[in-house]
């Protein structure tokens, strides 16, 4: 007759054991050390196959702790001329030029439409929170369109920033959209804005696509274009009395084009510069502070705990 066994209590209440990744080419493995714990404590075999069983559930850490459901990609080549002979190249510039023209279209007309109207037309006028949905709407709209085509960028600061993590290999620019410093701020304080504005942006592009992420939240596939376009409309909440919010190169060339008077390129370099900047700055801040790259530069903080 079989001797039943009694499972201990500690057995549904003890959490998962976590194994040390220290180890050595002398250190024994988790099988031996259960036959010897066994052997010293004169236990039947029962208990042994028990707790082999046990050891199947156990958690076993790896040295860089880097047990991951999702795979980073790894980094694009600064150049690449094997895309020129692509026809998907040529289908992503198509793409992005579309979405660009639709969108300066759309918004462009919103801020015409919006200058045009007096206080005492009956409309009323959309208003600058108007102003803000139609851009917020329309980057909702057009990055869940063309994002699996040409990665729906629709700004070059936005390319530009994943040039520089090494996520795109070639850089792109387009034309569209014009801004001017409100009467009452400095020059500085336009630069400020459009840094801050674009990093706001550049920085949710970052957090929106992170492959980590998306592998989480891939049971809700419009998730990354919803918080970009909520970034770009509570910028230009924040902006438009300021520079009109410029936050795209795009937006700002091609709307000074199409005024066509001298005013409109007195401030055009903080349209260019002020994105640039601050694309470089969301760039850095998420590849070598959020993520594996300032574990890599300054060493893994984890293994310099574990020797104390």
């Amino acid at each position: 007759m079989a001797k039943k066994v009694e499972y201990p209590s500690w057995i549904e209440v003890a959490p998962p054991l976590i194994i040390s990744p220290q180890k050595t080419s002398n250190s024994p493995s988790l099988e031996t050390i259960i036959e010897e714990d066994s052997a010293e404590n004169c236990e039947d075999d029962s208990v042994l196959v028990l707790k082999r069983e046990m050891a199947k559930h156990i958690e076993v850490g790896d040295p860089e702790f880097t047990a991951k459901d999702y795979q980073d990609p790894p980094p694009a080549p600064l150049i690449d001329p094997e895309e020129l002979t692509k026809w998907s190249f040529y289908r992503a510039i198509i793409a992005e030029f579309v979405a660009t023209l639709l969108f300066l279209y759309i918004t462009v007309l919103t801020v015409i439409g919006y200058k045009s109207q007096s206080a005492t037309d009956e409309c009323g006028g959309v208003g600058i929170l108007g102003i803000a949905w139609a851009f917020g709407g329309m980057i909702f709209v057009l990055v869940y369109c063309t994002a699996g085509i040409s990665g729906g960028h629709i700004n070059p600061a936005v390319t530009f920033g994943l040039f520089l993590a090494r996520k795109k290999a070639y850089y792109v620019r387009y034309g569209g959209g014009a801004n001017g410093l409100a009467v009452g701020y400095s020059t500085g304080t336009g630069l400020a804005a459009e840094i801050i504005g674009t990093f706001v942006l550049v920085y949710t592009v970052f957090s929106a696509t992170d492959p980590k992420r998306s592998a989480r939240d891939s049971h809700v596939p419009v998730l990354a274009p919803l918080p970009i376009g909520f970034a770009v409309f509570m910028v230009h909440l924040a902006t438009i009395p300021i520079t009109g919010t410029g936050i795209n190169p795009a937006r700002s060339l091609g709307a000074a084009v199409m005024y066509g008077k001298d005013k409109a390129w007195d401030d055009q370099w903080i349209f260019w510069a002020g994105p640039f900047i601050g694309a470089a700055i969301a760039a850095f801040y998420h590849q070598y502070i959020l993520r594996a790259g300032a574990v890599k530069a300054l060493g893994s903080f984890r293994s310099s705990a574990s020797a104390y």
